[in-house]
């Protein structure tokens, strides 16, 4: 059965492991149950923007044109570095998107990516960022109420522990050192600067994400439609925004938001 349409990100559900949907021009399609199966995926030669629609012929910031790119507030500076954002002072693209999205409780957390890192995300998006990033285990370090205040917690902390992941060592499941969150935490607690140890969060509930991964790559060779046009690989496993074919090949979702294709998925495929 062919679909096509626009690629967004994949809807995740925390589960075990986790469930993964799709978007394919207005479908939703079970990942899940397609591992082990043949896909076979054709890119249309078109961008779409997906906050205005237009054609562009070169996508920035993960599926925007250039001019939404420089104006919307989903591509505002803070949502890369939080501590920018100037929210609470009443300044931005967009006060009523910024109240929904920057003036609400942020989690600052340490998680095990491709090894530990701190990161910042509104508590409407857990798990959900925490799966988008290929996490294995996750524990919250602090919440604020707002995420410049989780921006600024961030970056003291960057000076001892990474913000980074390495998305390679992710996808093949190499972790660097045998990692525990709850001591890490305590340990990175003193780090905090102390006009902010009162944001502090006192739990310590360690969640563990799995994936449906039964095969992890060996080594990592990235497919991008702007090189390679089509492509036909069984789907070996999901992770973060991965899809993980044979002959070690990975192609990332999120990256690829707003591209137009056509993808026949064979012998078995389900859509809500």
């Amino acid at each position: 059965m062919n679909i096509e349409g626009i690629l967004l990100k994949m809807v995740s559900e925390h589960a075990v492991p986790v469930e993964y949907h799709l978007p394919v021009g207005g479908q939703l399609v079970y990942m899940n149950d397609l591992i082990g199966k043949k896909i076979d995926v054709q890119y249309l030669n078109e961008i779409h923007c997906i906050k205005c629609g237009r054609l562009t012929k070169t996508s920035f910031a993960q599926g925007y044109c250039y001019p939404c790119f420089t104006s919307a507030p989903e591509t505002s500076e803070c949502v890369l570095r939080p501590e920018l954002c100037r929210a609470h002072e009443g300044i931005s693209r967009d006060m009523t998107w910024s109240e929904e999205h920057c003036l609400q409780e942020h989690i600052v957390y340490l998680a095990i990516t491709s090894g530990l890192k701190v990161g910042v995300t509104r508590i409407s998006q857990v798990p959900t960022r925490w799966i988008d990033q290929g996490a294995v285990e996750v524990i919250r370090l602090a919440k604020t109420p707002n995420r410049y205040t989780a921006g600024i917690m961030e970056v003291a902390l960057k000076e001892f522990i990474n913000d980074k992941t390495n998305w390679r060592n992710m996808i093949t499941g190499k972790i660097t050192g045998d990692i525990d969150l709850i001591q890490e935490k305590g340990r990175i607690e003193e780090m905090i600067p102390s006009d902010l140890r009162d944001f502090i969060d006192d739990d310590d509930e360690v969640i563990h994400i799995k994936y449906p991964a039964p095969h992890y790559p060996e080594k990592v060779k990235s497919l991008i439609l702007d090189k390679t046009s089509t492509f036909s690989s069984i789907l070996r496993g999901i992770k973060g925004q991965y899809l993980i074919f044979d002959n070690d090949t990975v192609f990332n979702i999120r990256n690829h938001s707003g591209y137009l294709v056509r993808i026949l998925f064979k012998l078995f495929w389900q859509v809500k």
